[in-house]
């Protein structure tokens, strides 16, 4: 069994998954879906991500599928992990499904912004199975309740990806062209550094103006030289690569943990392995992906870890941006 047959089953899920929440949302109030359901260890579990999580696992358990795999997604019990079928050895499985069912949940839930579905579907290398492995990804576009079109996208390594916009109105679906940015440079662009939560925000906003200034020089009186869009959802940051709507996007918090300690304090949320789970469909469209050190993410399919990650449109744009970024980063010991 392999990863791309996945793709179709995969597919019904999402498709499952957004109208129910779409529909819940449509029903609901702001204050109810805003509602903490959960404040663990990990991330925040909020209302609406409990509808967006029901029915997953019986999903894949009555798919019948020729061999056990691995679920690893946000509201499993079990530490988020779940052998399909449960009296598998988890040595036998074939695939490693990484799943996140909501993707950008607080601007979803305050219908300021859509949110993603991602799941990735990689071979079973035991604990050792990384981001590098996935071979299938699926990403669907859960949208406001007042927005009647939404996008799904898949790949499959090595064969490129495909993608589709769905009007809820009719129901009906046709094929859509997504393709990065050919530009150059980020003047007159779109290009950001992540920071979305209060901590170490400061920190990062005096690197991405450093960087803006070694590629773009000074301000100049009256005129924007690029722009930048704080989308709370890596699922929704890829696809702002992707589709051509942003050049550059880098997602440091995890290298300021030793500032955010300095200052007496933990570091707050960052990216996991199952917000980035989604990154072959924007490689295989030609965006860049790298860690902070310009190497392919490789970290493990989980739900803790940290993970930093930077997406150029094109390799132009990593040749004009990643030299300010890595001095920026070495000057401030975090390289």
């Amino acid at each position: 069994m392999n990863a791309a047959e996945l793709l179709e089953p995969v597919r019904r899920l999402h498709e499952r998954i957004r109208d129910s929440v779409v529909s819940t949302l449509a029903r609901s109030e702001i204050e109810d879906m805003s509602r903490v359901a959960k404040d663990g260890e990990g991330d925040t579990i909020y209302a609406v991500d409990r509808v967006s999580e029901a029915g997953i696992l019986d999903f894949f358990s009555e798919l019948a599928l020729e061999k056990p795999v691995i679920l690893i997604a946000e509201g499993l019990e079990n530490h988020g992990r779940a052998v399909i079928p449960d009296d598998a050895p988890e040595e036998e499985a074939a695939l490693r499904i990484l799943m996140d069912p909501i993707d950008g949940t607080r601007g979803l839930m305050y219908q300021k912004r859509s949110a993603w579905i991602l799941t990735g579907v990689a071979p079973n290398r035991g604990p050792e199975t990384t981001l590098a492995d996935i071979e299938l990804a699926v990403q669907t576009e859960i949208p406001l309740v007042k927005q009647h079109l939404s996008d799904t996208l898949w790949a499959v390594a090595g064969e490129g990806a495909r993608a589709e916009r769905h009007d809820r109105l009719t129901g009906r679906s046709r094929p859509l062209s997504l393709s990065p940015s050919s530009a150059g440079s980020i003047e007159h662009g779109f290009a950001m550094i992540s920071r979305f939560f209060p901590g170490v925000r400061e920190e990062l906003a005096a690197i991405d103006e450093e960087i803006v200034r070694g590629a773009l020089g000074p301000p100049r009186e009256g005129k924007a030289q690029c722009f930048e869009d704080q989308y709370i959802s890596s699922g929704g940051q890829l696809f702002e690569l992707l589709s051509g709507h942003d050049r550059f996007v880098a997602d440091l918090r995890p290298l300021l943990s030793s500032l955010a300690a300095a200052r007496g304090f933990p570091l707050g949320i960052c990216a996991h392995p199952y917000d980035l789970s989604t990154e072959l469909i924007a490689r295989e469209l030609g965006v860049l992906v790298t860690d902070e050190r310009g190497r392919r993410l490789a970290c493990p399919l989980d739900l803790e870890s940290n993970v930093a990650w930077v997406g150029y449109a094109n390799s132009a744009i990593r040749d004009q941006i990643e030299p300010l970024l890595r001095e920026a980063l070495v000057r401030r010991g975090l390289l």
